[in-house]
């Protein structure tokens, strides 16, 4: 079964959207997630916050970490948020032990899990990796120092 995901913030991409509907072949199931896609920021913070965790912790690499904050916080969220996710993940994924879970989340194969989020999503999903971490005794950047710093 073949995905499709598409982000329609233009009327151009809609009416590519519209026009890529028209052309599929029935029967299909078809989607459609409120909300903007995750920003750059937000990935660019993320993969600061891995590289920290990492170097603090000293016992996982950047990759580790996202895989286990993808497992941990990430999963929780679609299947939360996103029936199909949630069907799709819980057929195939769950059933899975523990580190096979975490094999998926990391390169090579690294599952798409924070990639698909809504901005809002994302934000809970960060929320929830420095809240954990801080908890821990985990220094993460505090996303405003960057504003500020890249501001000055």
């Amino acid at each position: 079964m073949a995905t499709n995901n598409r982000i329609v913030d233009t009327d151009q991409a809609r009416e590519m959207l519209v026009k890529y509907i028209m052309g599929k072949t029935m029967p299909f199931t078809c989607s459609i997630t409120d909300g903007a896609h995750r920003t750059s920021p937000q990935n660019k913070l993320q993969r600061l916050w891995m590289a920290e965790i990492a170097a603090q912790l000293g016992d996982r690499t950047p990759e580790e970490a996202r895989g286990e904050c993808k497992l941990m916080f990430g999963v929780p969220i679609l299947r939360a948020e996103n029936d199909a996710f949630r069907l799709e993940y819980d057929a195939h994924i769950k059933p899975l032990p523990y580190a096979s879970k975490l094999a998926l989340m990391m390169e090579p194969i690294s599952l798409p899990i924070t990639s698909i989020m809504t901005t809002r999503q994302k934000t809970a999903y960060l929320d929830t990796v420095h809240r954990h971490y801080s908890e821990q005794g985990i220094i993460l950047t505090d996303p405003e120092d960057l504003k500020r710093r890249r501001a000055a």
